[in-house]
């Protein structure tokens, strides 16, 4: 079953979007500002997100350009409403994938979401590999040569934000955000903590890491 999280301040659309994607066999999320939002695109990772443009504290603008600063590319279609000026070049820039004005009809709504569901299916790739360690996203599974390596929730959601950002400088908040939802911990020691534990299980020689390394100064970098 495919998770849409929708993110709405408006409390009667956000349960009317959330009563129609049950009905056609979604499993929705539903969260009230763009803060828990964020938060639960980071803990639940769904397959789309539905956002609203115009909200106070976070907006839908900020919403899309802090999930792309991440790097999450989870499909983002933005609710716009009559007189909102939004076009291509502005989507493209906040990174949203499509957008979709109020009011607009069910039919139109579950359209552009199984278009980009369909786009985004063909081009990911669930299984991915490393060294001797395979992992499936889709069955959040880890094998390493060819035995399963047993992962906390945590871990495995840290090493598939590594995978998806490969050789890329991510700082310690940025991996911190983006894995354990904003504002969740106090400190950015969780992190480290995470990474030495990826280290031992999955590191051909942990005490001389080739794959999860550490950038002094800045925080880590995974190379595949």
């Amino acid at each position: 079953m495919q998770t849409i999280l929708v993110i709405d301040d408006d409390e009667s659309l956000r349960d009317t979007i959330g009563l129609m994607l049950e009905k056609e066999g979604f499993r929705p999320i539903l969260a009230a500002d763009g803060a828990s939002g964020l938060d639960q695109a980071a803990a639940a990772r769904p397959n789309l997100i539905l956002v609203d443009l115009r909200m106070p504290g976070l907006s839908g603008v900020d919403v899309c350009k802090r999930l792309r600063a991440s790097g999450s590319a989870i499909p983002v279609i933005v609710l716009s409403a009559v007189g909102d000026e939004i076009d291509k070049v502005l989507l493209l820039e906040i990174g949203a994938d499509d957008y979709v004005v109020k009011p607009f009809g069910t039919r139109e709504l579950l359209a552009r979401i199984r278009a980009r569901l369909r786009r985004a299916s063909q081009g990911a790739e669930t299984v991915l590999a490393f060294s001797d360690v395979e992992v499936d996203l889709d069955q959040r599974q880890v094998r390493r040569s060819g035995s399963e390596t047993r992962l906390t929730r945590a871990e495995f959601n840290l090493l598939a934000f590594f995978l998806q950002n490969p050789g890329r400088a991510l700082s310690r908040d940025v991996i911190l955000n983006s894995v354990w939802g904003y504002e969740s911990f106090p400190n950015t020691r969780t992190v480290d903590a995470h990474v030495v534990r990826l280290r031992q299980k999955l590191e051909p020689e942990p005490e001389t890491p080739r794959h999860f390394l550490t950038m002094h100064g800045v925080g880590y970098r995974f190379l595949p």
